[in-house]
């Protein structure tokens, strides 16, 4: 499994930010894929979620009414809209994939900082 995560970097409070996950080596459109954040100090979090087909999304309450989960099955993408950044959302994010017998991929993390 190959990801390709990018759209991370310095923001100021009160921005934006889109992240994109593109994938390839596995069957993109059987996998329900995740977003996951490590802010330094701190374990890995679960941020948001959106099943294989696209209808169901899930997220942590920190970030509910901010974020989006959204995902492109003909280009085997996720992404994750960030509107109204926070500081307290400075971390590293992650990409997940992870089908129903548990396989799990991950991507290598983007840097999202949020500073004035």
């Amino acid at each position: 499994a190959q990801f390709v995560e990018s759209g991370g970097g310095l923001v100021e409070p009160g921005g934006s930010l889109r992240l994109s996950c593109a994938v390839s080596g596995f069957t993109f459109s059987s996998y329900a894929m995740s977003w996951y954040r490590q802010a330094p100090g701190k374990e890995r979090e679960l941020v948001a979620s959106i099943n294989s087909a696209g209808s169901i999304t899930n997220y942590a309450d920190p970030v509910k009414g901010r974020f989006t989960i959204s995902r492109d099955n003909a280009k085997n993408t996720v992404y994750l809209q960030m509107n109204s950044l926070k500081p307290e959302d400075t971390a590293v994010y992650y990409c997940n994939a992870a089908n129903r017998y548990n396989v799990r991929y991950w991507g290598q993390g983007t840097q999202v900082t949020v500073s004035s």
